[in-house]
């Protein structure tokens, strides 16, 4: 028996200094073939947000999901990546026979899950899951940067880029920086 509904699972924003970490799960229709899947890190932010919109059109249900820096500070980034995954299937309208996972661990799933090391590379659904979390993601790090514009969140999405580093060390933290990741706590102890 062939499997009815595959969804496919990926995050975005597992290495960032600030922001949650994001996934998306999708399940697509396939009788509606999108041109273009890959992995979202292969593709230009124009070609993200226009695949972004073929797959929320289409896709038989799609879910975001995540984990917040207090989660992720609680937690550590794992187990709080396992739970955005977790919330973004439990998001979808219809519940998928298989999971889909890009990379190489899975978290617990009322259903059959299996991880796929590149699969956000490999398999459509997963290459769906990745775009829609990272367009999602940068637009949420954007609203941030109006907030916070001294860090660059509008250029570097909260990852440690050298500007973002030398921001954290002159202007401090902020609420939605991660405090269990080092350059996060170094910038701390240097403000208290």
């Amino acid at each position: 028996m062939s499997c009815l509904f595959v969804a496919g699972v990926d995050e975005v924003g597992r290495g960032p200094l600030a922001g949650p970490v994001v996934t998306a799960a999708v399940i697509l229709d396939s009788r509606h073939v999108i041109d273009g899947l890959a992995d979202s890190k292969r593709l230009t932010e124009k070609k993200r947000q226009q695949l972004d919109q073929l797959i929320r059109q289409h896709a038989v249900s799609f879910s975001i999901g995540q984990a917040d820096v207090d989660e992720i500070d609680q937690l550590n980034i794992l187990q709080a990546t396992m739970l955005a995954m977790q919330r973004a299937v439990a998001g979808l309208t219809i519940r998928p026979d298989k999971v889909l996972v890009d990379g190489n661990r899975v978290p617990a799933f009322s259903c059959k899950a299996e991880a796929i090391v590149g699969g956000d590379g490999l398999v459509a659904e997963i290459s769906a899951a990745s775009i829609i979390a990272k367009v999602y993601r940068d637009s949420m790090m954007n609203d941030l940067h109006h907030q916070y514009p001294q860090y660059g969140f509008d250029r570097n999405k909260g990852y440690p880029t050298r500007m973002h580093r030398e921001a954290l060390q002159k202007y401090g933290v902020t609420p939605v920086h991660r405090r269990s990741f080092a350059p996060v706590k170094q910038a701390i102890e240097r403000h208290a």
